[in-house]
């Protein structure tokens, strides 16, 4: 060795080692921080549903966040918040409005509407959208906020140093 030159050795193992542990925690993080987004965008679509004159309750009981497997990895996850179409078939006349071209009755005694297709409006009305899920986008920075919340507080516990 030339008195201009030195040599180092360093471990990184134990580095290395914390560095994965590290990952595994973030990667545990990730599902409870994109629940906590869902669930700020959740309610925001619950609070607009709310806002709509109920006839039957079946769009607001067909709301929901999901878990999507086929949409998810390790380290990031998906979650869906949408309604049921089955359950309420009708919530995209809802949100994108429609062309009323038949009259439309309700029975009370079941709680069903009957679109009568032998009785034609003499003139189709167009019937505005009342949309609920487009307007939660306003919500995305709270739910970002929620979701570094939730990762933050997911990574203390952890004890994964921030």
């Amino acid at each position: 060795m030339t008195a201009n030159a030195f040599a180092l050795r360093v471990n990184l193992a134990d580095l290395n080692a914390q560095l994965d542990t590290d990952a595994e925690a973030m990667e545990a993080a990730a599902r409870p921080s994109a629940q906590a987004a869902a669930q700020v965008l959740y309610n925001e679509v619950k609070r607009n549903v709310a806002r709509l004159k109920r006839h039957t309750g079946n769009l607001d009981r067909s709301i929901y966040q999901a878990f999507s497997k086929d949409n998810s990895a390790p380290g990031q996850a998906t979650y869906h918040v949408s309604w049921n179409a089955r359950k309420a078939p009708h919530g995209h006349l809802v949100e994108y409005g429609h062309l009323q071209r038949y009259e439309i009755t309700f029975d009370p005694a079941t709680q069903r509407f009957t679109t009568h297709k032998d009785r034609p409006l003499a003139q189709p009305k167009q019937v505005a959208a009342r949309p609920f899920i487009r307007p939660a986008v306003s919500k995305f920075e709270a739910a970002m906020d929620a979701a570094t919340e939730a990762l933050f507080a997911q990574l203390e516990t952890a004890g994964v140093a921030s």
